[in-house]
């Protein structure tokens, strides 16, 4: 259609090709719909770390490699709900003795276990 809302027609009848192109388009995909071929480039020793969980698992490197992507992933998502569950916890605390409990286990959820060194004075 045209600015003045009419059917733009060619001379020969056919309708303009972007209104038969639009009308084909497939549907968006699904987000887990299916699976994606991927080609990625690692580290030689990661593929041998990543060959060696295969053979024992007894699984192909492409599952292996699959497995512990999710994992990691999984594992990432674990650390963020404990971080936030921890900041929640630090904001919440009115107690100074019981804050500086919970400060020491939200610096711990941000930097590691071993971020905080033990006071020789105490």
């Amino acid at each position: 259609m045209d600015a003045d809302g009419r059917l733009e027609v060619h001379h020969c009848g056919a309708r303009p090709y972007n209104e038969i192109v639009q009308s084909q388009r497939k549907p968006v995909a699904k987000k887990n719909s299916r699976s994606i071929r991927q080609s990625v480039t690692i580290p030689a020793t990661l593929a041998r770390e990543v060959r060696r969980v295969a053979k024992e698992r007894k699984i192909t490197m492409s599952r292996a490699l699959v497995t512990l992507a999710e994992q990691g992933v999984e594992a990432e998502a674990a650390q963020r709900a404990k971080l936030a569950a921890a900041y929640e916890q630090f904001m919440s605390t009115e107690d100074p003795t019981r804050k500086n409990e919970v400060g020491q286990e939200l610096i711990q959820a941000i930097f590691g276990k071993a971020a905080i060194a033990e006071d020789p004075l105490r």
